[in-house]
């Protein structure tokens, strides 16, 4: 562990790291509210962070004077790729695919086919945690604007392709 902030003697001191500029108390320490704010937060800022509480002349007691709490940022997808892999000729397979290079949780990705002839398509012709959708059989009318998007709990992104049969 790394200590990163402190309060001692009616002094707050802010330790060397790259979270000096961004963290602080919350509240004035007399509030007895230890909280502290990240600011700018950073995917690095994931991990455990604790909070130790001792009071001069107070019983130290490992289990009560201690707060431990995970934290986790989340990061949304960059803007996927999309990629067609094959020959779009009649009666051919094709396959898809769609990535993005960043995201915390990884992102899932959903293909649906853009109106005027909007579909959406399912497994197993699509496979969300890879990105890919298989076509097959290939026909004229499968021709249109397929749009990919990257999606995970702190944002989304689209790329498109445009399969010409």
């Amino acid at each position: 562990p790394v200590q990163i902030l402190s309060y001692m003697g009616g002094v707050v001191k802010v330790e060397e790291t790259d979270l000096k500029p961004r963290m602080g108390f919350l509240y004035p320490i007399v509030t007895h509210n230890v909280s502290v704010f990240i600011n700018a937060t950073r995917e690095q800022d994931s991990g455990q962070y604790m909070c130790s509480v001792n009071v001069v002349d107070d019983t130290i007691r490992l289990d009560k004077n201690v707060g431990v709490i995970n934290l986790t940022v989340l990061v949304p997808p960059a803007a996927p790729t999309c990629h067609l892999h094959g020959s779009a000729i009649v009666g051919a397979n094709v396959t898809l695919s769609c990535s993005s290079k960043k995201g915390k949780p990884s992102p899932m990705y959903q293909w649906q086919r853009e109106p005027p002839t909007l579909q959406v398509f399912f497994p197993p012709a699509q496979d969300r945690a890879k990105g890919t959708l298989k076509l097959t059989n290939l026909s004229l009318e499968m021709s249109g604007v397929y749009v990919c998007r990257a999606e995970n709990q702190a944002g989304s992104k689209n790329c498109s392709i445009v399969l010409e049969v």
